[in-house]
């Protein structure tokens, strides 16, 4: 059987944004007429507000907090309650004071369920002082530099970069590749997601579904990627972006 999984955010919205409203017309009967899952680090909450209600309740599950907290509709499946290490957090800490990065604008260490996000810029930031961060980022390599340095003290623990300015971490292997358990052998898996080089947190979900040969996987750069391959795979033909 097909089933199609995908990120939320760069894949399906904007960072941190909520849906296209004309994508998420589409998004919907796609939903209805294929077997979809989504995976991302975010909560329940904030995956509600950015791709609403409907979406969410028409996925078969929903992984939240990279599949440590999972969902059908408004039923908890399973849950990991693991809570960051004290020097793990110092670590962090240690790593916010030190970057040159100018704008911090608070709740730079965010607990999620099974796992923490860590962010310099913070989750209090703007659109533009994400942006800049985002750029920053990309010309000094911060999030890569710390999330190696912290997986090199931190063997137990995993980091993983993961949208446009966090850094998602968790014990060792709890990654969105956990969720390839909950499928079977014989199932066909399509991956959506916009940070599949080896050091995003979509990687060990294409790892292992591409080592096991289960299916294939699909490296957007943003939302409008996705509404292309879906609109080709549907109607057999692309769109304008």
């Amino acid at each position: 059987m097909e089933r199609f999984i995908f990120d939320v955010d760069g894949t399906l919205t904007p960072s941190r944004q909520t849906i296209d409203s004309d994508f998420a017309v589409f998004f919907k009967n796609f939903c209805i007429e294929n077997h979809v899952y989504l995976i991302t680090g975010s909560d329940k909450q904030k995956t509600i507000e950015q791709v609403g209600k409907q979406i969410y309740n028409l996925a078969k599950r929903v992984y939240n907090c990279s599949g440590s907290d999972v969902w059908e509709k408004d039923q908890n499946i399973r849950r990991d309650n693991w809570i960051i290490p004290q020097k793990a957090s110092e670590f962090l800490q240690s790593c916010l004071k030190a970057s040159e990065f100018e704008s911090k604008t608070g709740n730079h260490l965010e607990q999620r369920t099974g796992m923490l996000n860590f962010s310099v810029v913070g989750r209090k930031c703007t659109v533009e002082q994400r942006a800049k961060y985002r750029e920053w980022d990309i010309a000094n390599n911060e999030r890569k530099t710390i999330s190696k340095k912290f997986n090199q003290l931190f063997p137990e623990l995993e980091s993983t970069v993961g949208g446009e300015t966090g850094i998602d971490i968790a014990p060792k292997g709890a990654n969105k590749s956990q969720i390839i358990k909950d499928f079977n052998k014989n199932d066909t898996l399509y991956f959506f997601g916009d940070a599949m080089d080896t050091h995003g947190n979509d990687y060990p979900l294409k790892q292992v579904i591409i080592d096991q040969k289960r299916g294939l996987c699909y490296a957007v750069s943003n939302w409008k990627d996705t509404k292309n391959i879906l609109y080709e795979r549907t109607l057999g033909r692309k769109i304008s972006s």
